[in-house]
């Protein structure tokens, strides 16, 4: 594994590993943990606690047993797919930015705090970065989704939104500097750096098909999803005019894509209704597609 990959969760292993009619395969759900460096009985307690919370049922003994989702959940393992489109649009040159800063203020007293609270992590969830108390920016047209937000919360008449060609903070308002001041760049760029050289690592590992099992097709699936994830949902996807040049979150995106190309084309040959393929693999499948449009999550 590519150094500085982060662990996988015991929990996160076994929702990726949901087939389309709904089951575990308890044998590649132990092969793949073991693969990832996780222990058997990791694996036991984790399949005893999903069980218990009622999250799956559990038939038969050991490496033999099946699990059945008794819901689907393998939605956290992909940001929204809308999200994960637009930010593919914007590699691909197919939303460019109009130059329009859109702006959101409020003023929500102590009395109301815990939906002052949720207000401010919806803004930072599409992408907003806080300009000072009260006050957040975004390159994106999110007004509408923030407004339902306030209007849920019941406290839409303590919005403002405006927006700004003229943005300035300080002596800056070079919108690449603003963007740069506003937004952790480098540390963003740092989480892509990390899906990129797991996704070269395994292309790599993918061209030599004489020596790729099923399982470490599985395997690889799971590790790109955890990371593709990971650097995705702190990313306010700027507009590229606004990013350096290269811009570290297009390369490893392009990256991902191709491996993922390539494990569903695996996918495609080997499949079967008796061994029906991953959730994992359909949901991939629709947010690799860009599609122009306002993000949303």
């Amino acid at each position: 594994m590519p150094e500085n990959v982060p662990e996988i969760p015991t929990r996160l292993l076994v929702h990726a590993l949901v087939r389309e009619d709904g089951t575990v395969d308890a044998g590649e759900l132990y092969t793949v943990a073991g693969a990832l460096g996780m222990s058997d009985q990791q694996v036991r307690l984790c399949i005893k606690r999903l069980v218990t919370e009622g999250r799956f049922t559990h038939e038969g003994r050991g490496r033999k047993a099946l699990l059945h989702a008794t819901a689907d959940v393998t939605g956290s393992l992909v940001p929204e797919v809308e999200y994960v489109r637009y930010a593919y649009a914007q590699d691909h040159g197919q939303a460019p930015w109009d130059g329009v800063w859109h702006l959101f203020a409020f003023a929500v007293p102590e009395s109301a705090r815990a939906a002052r609270d949720a207000l401010r992590d919806t803004l930072v969830g599409l992408g907003a970065a806080a300009v000072q108390g009260g006050l957040y920016v975004s390159a994106n047209p999110i007004g509408e989704h923030v407004e339902a937000q306030a209007r849920h919360l019941g406290i839409l008449d303590a919005l403002t939104t405006f927006t700004s060609d003229d943005l300035r903070i300080g002596d800056r308002r070079d919108a690449t500097d603003l963007a740069a001041g506003l937004w952790p760049l480098d540390e963003i760029a740092g989480r892509y750096d990390t899906l990129a050289a797991l996704a070269r690592a395994r292309l790599g590992q993918l061209d030599c098909a004489t020596t790729t099992t099923g399982a470490d097709q599985l395997t690889i699936a799971v590790e790109l999803a955890a990371q593709f994830t990971r650097a995705m949902e702190p990313d306010p996807l700027l507009p590229p005019q606004l990013l350096p040049r290269p811009w570290a979150g297009a390369h490893a995106r392009d990256l991902a894509a191709r491996c993922w190309a390539r494990l569903l084309e695996h996918q495609a040959s080997t499949g079967s209704d008796e061994h029906p393929r991953l959730r994992l693999f359909s949901l991939y499948a629709d947010a690799i597609r860009p599609a122009p449009g306002p993000p949303a999550r």
